[in-house]
């Protein structure tokens, strides 16, 4: 149920946004890796919310950096695997092809994704923020022995 939620929400951004102009930037957060990347597909605003889909690629042994988000955020995993790890350095959830993700908002839930397989990670992201919010806020490595 929770896959065709995020598959519905990411429809719905696409059909809201109609703003299809596609922008490659490097995917934000403390550090990300060497050739992570995001693109923006489509972006729109509803009254003080900013719905953003957003397609990102972690190449494989990289990742995101340590980050949260003012908002809530939906992904689909296109391709490859997504180990997400908390605060704590334990891993929260491991997602795998045709799999979804919800990371929920707030500076107490810092958190980090790698790809620790051998292929890319692609994953389509809706990014549901307060109006004017950055996708993400950087963190400090928490004490993990990763990046």
């Amino acid at each position: 149920m929770t896959k065709n939620i995020v598959r519905t929400g990411l429809t719905a951004a696409a059909v809201l946004g109609l703003s299809l102009g596609a922008t490659a930037v490097p995917a934000s957060a403390t550090p990300a890796g060497p050739g992570v990347t995001g693109t923006i597909i489509s972006k729109t605003t509803i009254g003080g919310t900013d719905y953003i889909l957003r397609r990102i690629t972690i190449p494989a042994g990289q990742g995101t950096g340590w980050h949260y988000h003012d908002g809530t955020l939906f992904g689909f995993v296109e391709k490859g695997t997504l180990s997400h790890f908390d605060s704590t350095c334990k891993s929260d959830g491991v997602y795998r092809p045709h799999s979804t993700i919800q990371e929920p908002a707030g500076a107490d839930h810092v958190h980090i994704g790698r790809n620790l397989g051998d292929v890319p990670v692609v994953l389509d992201v809706l990014y549901v923020l307060p109006h004017g919010a950055p996708l993400s806020e950087d963190a400090p490595n928490p004490g993990c022995d990763f990046q």
